[in-house]
Order: C-alpha cells, then structure tokens, then sequence
C-alpha cells in the first residue's frame, strides 16, 4: 500500500521539524501489518531564510529519504494541489491519501465555498488517476488569528461544514473517504510553535488523528501509540 501525504505548511515542515509525517512513519513501521511506502514527488522541508523548501535539516537523521517524499508546501493549498494531484497519484501509484489542508486557503486565497469547490475538484482528479484511491481530510483547525477575527473563524467554521458534506456525497465503496476527526484535546498555545504550526505534541495529535480515523474506519494499522521523540 502506498501512502502520500498532501499539506500546506503544518505538513511539509520547516527545517528542524520532525513533522507529524515522520511520527505516522513510526506508527505505520510499528502497526501497518504488511509492506507499505511513502510516496510523493517532494522530500524537502522549507527552509525560512531561504523562503524556499530547500531544507533536508529533518530533526531526526533516522528518517529515511525514501520516507520524506510528500505532497505538500508551505503556502499551498486546495488551490494549489488540485491541479497537481493527478499527476502526483498517478506517477507515484498513490493507494492511501492523508490531507490536511484549507486554512492557508481561507486565510489568503479564497472563501469556504470556493475552498470547497476545489476539493470537490481535488477528489475528481485524484479518482481520474487512480478510480481506487482511498482519501482521510483532515478538517481545518483554527489558528491563532480565529481568535481575533471573527469572519475568519466563521469561515473556517463553514468550510468544515462543507467538507464533511463533500465527504458524505462522494463517498464511494471503491474510492473511500474518511474524514478524520479533530484532533484530540489540540491546544494552539501547547500543540504549536506559534499559533499555527504544530511542535512535537501538536504532531503527535495530527498524527494520532489520521492514524486512528484509518484503524476505526479501514482496519489500516493499529490505535496509535505515542513513541518517544
């Protein structure tokens, strides 16, 4: 089975991250009860000073580069990987999708309904490539600024709304969705560096909420089990 990871910058990292990809490489190594691979056409992490993803600086050298590869970039979102992911899926041979994306979204680029539409196109493209693909949507989870700005909030608010519908309408036996749940007990002030972008126990509980949707929902791997950093 092969498993892409697809995000904006909570997912591709900065460098010295471990990222939440690396702490679901451990849990698949520990709970995937057969051969799997990590696959994208991207490995770097982005590198601030550059303000580019040039970075290999992953926090744990231990990390294999063949288990770096992802889907994902600090800026990028719905917008951006729709007209991307077919490709990706097909090149990569992609079975198993995990998205979290659409707060850089509606932070700077379009509303909850235009958001929405581009996964609806997301998902159409990545079934273009491969009519079996299986897909777990992280929803958005509010960032420091919702807490100052209202509109924002509601934003992000409706937009989860329309994702779990996109996810109840195209949900298909042979092309599964899942849409993960938040996760569990995620504070913004103790799970992130700076409002927005997880540090080590933020990345755990992304993790922990695409591992755990996988398990319920698909019997993919086992309940996740926290690993020491």
């Amino acid at each position: 089975m092969r498993f892409m990871f697809v995000g904006d910058s909570m997912t591709i990292g900065r460098a010295g991250d471990y990222t939440w990809r690396y702490r679901m490489w451990q849990h698949l190594n520990r709970s995937f009860g057969g051969p799997y691979a990590i696959v994208g056409p991207r490995t770097e992490l982005y590198d601030a000073t550059a303000d580019a993803p040039v970075s290999a600086d992953y926090a744990r050298p231990d990390f294999p580069a063949k288990a770096r590869r992802h889907l994902a970039g600090w800026g990028e979102g719905w917008l951006h990987m729709a007209p991307l992911i077919g490709g990706a899926v097909a090149t990569a041979k992609a079975d198993v999708l995990l998205v979290s994306l659409g707060l850089i979204d509606l932070g700077f680029y379009t509303d909850s309904t235009q958001t929405a539409a581009n996964t609806r196109q997301f998902i159409a493209a990545a079934r273009e490539a491969n009519p079996h693909v299986r897909a777990v949507l992280l929803p958005v989870i509010p960032n420091v600024r919702a807490l100052a700005d209202a509109s924002f909030a509601a934003e992000c608010d409706r937009f989860n709304e329309l994702l779990a519908k996109a996810v109840a309408d195209l949900d298909t036996p042979a092309s599964p969705l899942l849409l993960a749940s938040m996760p569990d007990a995620y504070d913004i002030h103790t799970d992130t560096y700076d409002g927005t972008h997880p540090g080590p126990s933020g990345e755990h509980k992304l993790a922990a909420a695409f591992a755990g949707a996988m398990h319920q929902a698909w019997g993919l791997g086992g309940p996740y089990r926290r690993a020491a950093d």
